[in-house]
């Protein structure tokens, strides 16, 4: 196994932002849309989904898989970041400024990019 420094940092982003997801789940509860059912369902199932995710890049058998999931994973979750930056947030009591939130907007587009060139390019599957 050829070890990767983009799909390590990668994995842990998102093992790390999994397991926030059942630490501080009120964080993402308060930007879910309210036309979604369920809300601390789909949240749980969006952490242990990043965790999976995570995981799963980091090993050549299963990173093509995660990285399709954490690519269907981001998409499934825009609607969330559109509905926070029009809402607004807050992460443990603190509002979060209104530019970051629509900067974060773009960064999911960035992240959608970064797991498709570490886990699903030709090149990078060649080198396993």
């Amino acid at each position: 196994m050829k070890f990767s420094a983009s799909r390590t940092v990668l994995g842990a982003i998102f093992i790390l932002a999994g397991i926030n997801h059942f630490r501080s789940p009120q964080a993402y509860l308060q930007i879910m849309p309210d036309y979604l059912p369920a809300h601390e369902a789909l949240v749980a199932l969006s952490g242990v989904a990043e965790i999976a995710g995570g995981l799963g890049v980091l090993f050549p058998r299963t990173q093509r898989a995660a990285g399709w999931g954490l690519i269907a994973l981001l998409l499934a979750v825009f609607p969330a970041n559109i509905y926070g930056a029009q809402n607004g947030m807050e992460i443990f009591g603190k509002t979060v400024p209104s530019w970051l939130l629509w900067v974060r907007l773009p960064l999911q587009v960035l992240l959608i990019w970064w797991v498709y060139n570490a886990c699903l390019t030709k090149e990078k599957a060649a080198s396993e």
